[in-house]
């Protein structure tokens, strides 16, 4: 939805409450309903004849529409088949129908009307937004040194071209000249005598010795065609010491200064920018009146039949100043050398002076105004609006950013003149590029399957608790084997020793157990006692008692210590396996989003902006509403903006609003489309600027 469809809604809507408040009163009214005396089968007639245009005009509604208004030649059609445009324009045949018919024939017009003003702003608003790429094209040449360099070197063939064509029509117009004067010359009256003796001297003296031979072999044929070629001869140079002439009052130095000069290029992009402006402020106004000065129906009230009569009669009128001002603003003209308020006062003299208006007819006439604007709206469809945008396409084309021949044409010749030297670098390079290609396959198969489809699978297996996968620092017995083997050196320790390990000198089956459940925990008290005993003495101990035995002892026990420490963090690692078997898989899927990124931007399709090129748009949308708002402030009329100004903040806001479209929630949304249309409406430079500061502070987060 846009600006356009809901303003062309609610008018579509307006024209159907109006009407039928009409056929109403049409019906209740024995006055109203007949004004003929003719039998059943013109009564029937009339009857089929209100079906069928109150058919054909429920087909020009644009409820289902999203773009508001119906096609161009939809409408067309439907005008056609209704027959308004072909009736003829005899006041006997109006005044057999019946008033119901002709409100009828109202209201199909009213709908027509409707959607052909919705297709004219669609159209003016179509041709406002392309200018506006082209103005900052030349904005841009205009505001670096380089860029004006570089558009002088590219128009410097077709200011070249301009040239050449201007010294060609100055020397053939000085040429034909010169022809005319010969041929006054010759067909100036003279004497016999000195006809005679003037043809008798050409002839002698032109060709002296060409005659002289042909004298002498008398063959005069051939001498009159030896004058001929020589009158060519001096023709041709005649003709080409005027193009040396025109070339030297032109100059080198006006050569150099048409292709070299930077100013000559700044000058020309100057030039074609304030056409451009000019061109879009000139749109901007037609599409500002008709805004501001079309189909502006009030909404009737709840009356007596009088009230409601006049006011039936009001919005008709209306009607046809609404189809007046369309043709006005079509048929305006789009010479650029006017200004605003020339262009201004054309539209609106064109209405004031429509020979078509009701108000020039007389009340004979009044029961085929419907028809009159039927066939008013076709030459519209059909020559209107066709022609109105054929003419500012040219304009925009004529000065608008040159064409791609004129851009690209430095780079071409520089591929092209290169071409010979990349071609013989491919061919002897030809085994490394295959290299380089092949490396490069065989580098993106490998990462591809172990940095993105190896964690991929190891994944997997961790959530489905593949044994496999799991990750481990030390074997899966190592510790069991260790434990039991210190436990049997504590326990043979002790039976080898019962006076140390228990203090007597025999050891009991339960006191072995408990010693087993005792290293079990980690205690090895009775390798610390013997140890502690034969360190008092470390070389008998070392020689004749058991201080070797303990130290190895204790070495296994160390051993066991390391590996129970080793098993907790084992243990550590194996609950968070998913975590690193995801934090292995996020380069390999962060590379590939990055590269699938990157050649969907290159290569893939461009058609939409993405979410954060959307919001940069849209606060520059919202920069150039605020400037509008703010230059026209200078150009107040009753503090109001003018028509310019009003058509372009409706272009930025018809822009704001495609941009937003589908980007907002539901609900924010219609509260933006709420304001936006408060926007759209508003002609007061001090209600202009709070609706925009709404805007801006209200959907900030979403900009």
């Amino acid at each position: 939805m846009s600006i356009v469809a809901d303003r062309v809604r609610r008018l579509d809507a307006l024209i159907d409450k109006v009407s039928l408040i009409q056929l109403g009163f049409g019906e209740e009214d024995d006055n109203l309903h007949l004004r003929s005396n003719r039998g059943g089968d013109f009564h029937l007639a009339s009857e089929r004849r209100v079906t069928e245009l109150l058919q054909i005009a429920k087909q020009l509604s644009s409820s289902s529409l999203s773009l508001g208004h119906i096609s161009k030649r939809r409408i067309r059609n439907l005008l056609i088949e209704s027959g308004l445009a072909n009736e003829d324009q005899n006041e006997e045949l109006h005044a057999e129908k019946w008033m119901v018919e002709v409100d009828a024939e109202w209201h199909l017009v009213g709908k027509a009307t409707v959607q052909t003003y919705g297709l004219l702003m669609s159209s003016l608003l179509d041709q406002i937004k392309p200018l506006s790429d082209d103005i900052w094209y030349w904005d841009e040449i205009l505001s670096s040194y380089p860029n004006s360099l570089l558009y002088t070197m590219q128009s410097s063939p077709v200011r070249m071209g301009e040239w050449t064509r201007e010294v060609w029509r100055e020397s053939l117009d000085r040429f034909n000249e010169w022809r005319q004067q010969q041929l006054e010359h010759r067909s100036a009256p003279r004497s016999r005598r000195e006809s005679k003796t003037d043809r008798e001297g050409e002839v002698l003296t032109a060709g002296t010795s060409l005659t002289q031979s042909e004298s002498r072999s008398g063959d005069k044929n051939a001498a009159a065609e030896s004058v001929t070629e020589i009158n060519l001869t001096q023709q041709w140079r005649e003709f080409y010491g005027i193009v040396r002439e025109s070339i030297t009052e032109k100059s080198l130095g006006n050569i150099r200064r048409v292709l070299g000069r930077v100013d000559t290029g700044r000058s020309d992009a100057r030039r074609k920018l304030a056409r451009l402006q000019k061109l879009r402020e000139m749109t901007a106004t037609g599409l500002g009146v008709l805004l501001d000065e079309g189909l502006d129906i009030r909404t009737p009230d709840d009356g007596s039949a009088v009230e409601a009569t006049a006011y039936h009669e009001e919005w008709r009128v209306v009607l046809e100043r609404s189809v007046a001002l369309m043709d006005s603003i079509l048929r305006g003209s789009l010479t650029l050398e006017h200004n605003m308020k020339e262009f201004e006062d054309n539209i609106f003299s064109g209405v004031q002076h429509d020979p078509e208006l009701s108000i020039h007819t007389d009340d004979a006439a009044q029961a085929a105004r419907p028809a009159i604007l039927a066939r008013r709206l076709l030459n519209i469809l059909d020559d209107g609006i066709p022609q109105h945008a054929v003419s500012t396409s040219v304009l925009a084309r004529k000065n608008g950013r040159p064409s791609r021949l004129v851009r690209y044409w430095i780079p071409a010749i520089a591929l092209l003149l290169s071409s010979s030297t990349i071609l013989r670098v491919l061919v002897n390079r030809k085994a490394d590029i295959i290299n380089w290609i092949r490396d490069l396959g065989a580098t993106t198969r490998d990462f591809w399957f172990n940095w993105v489809v190896e964690p991929i699978k190891k994944v997997i297996g961790t959530i489905r608790h593949d044994e496999t996968s799991e990750i481990a620092i030390m074997s899966r017995d190592s510790l069991k084997a260790d434990r039991e083997s210190l436990e049997r050196m504590v326990v043979e320790f002790s039976r080898d020793n019962p006076d140390i390990a228990v203090g007597n000198s025999t050891i009991t089956e339960a006191q072995v157990a408990e010693i087993r459940t005792r290293v079990k925990e980690g205690d090895v008290t009775p390798i610390l006692k013997a140890y502690e005993k034969d360190l008092k003495k470390p070389f008998v101990g070392a020689i004749r008692g058991d201080l070797v035995r303990s130290v190895l002892i204790q070495v296994q026990k160390t051993k066991v210590d390391l590996e129970v420490a080793i098993s907790g963090i084992d243990a550590l690692l194996k609950s968070q396996e998913l975590v690193f078997g995801f934090i292995g898989l996020t380069p390999g899927i962060l590379v590939s989003i990055g590269i699938i990124q990157y050649l969907r931007t290159a290569f893939g399709s461009r058609k939409g902006l993405r979410r954060g090129q959307r919001a940069r748009r849209t606060r520059r949308v919202l920069r150039k509403m605020d400037r509008i708002l703010t230059e026209a402030q200078h150009n107040l009329q009753d503090n109001t903006i003018s028509y310019r100004d009003r058509g372009l903040l409706v272009c930025e806001a018809h822009v704001l609003r495609n941009l937003t479209q589908g980007n907002l929630p539901r609900e924010v949304e219609k509260e933006f489309i709420e304001d936006l249309d408060e926007f759209a409406k508003a002609r007061a430079v001090p209600e202009l600027f709070r609706v925009l500061d709404r805007i801006r502070w209200a959907y900030s987060e979403y900009f």
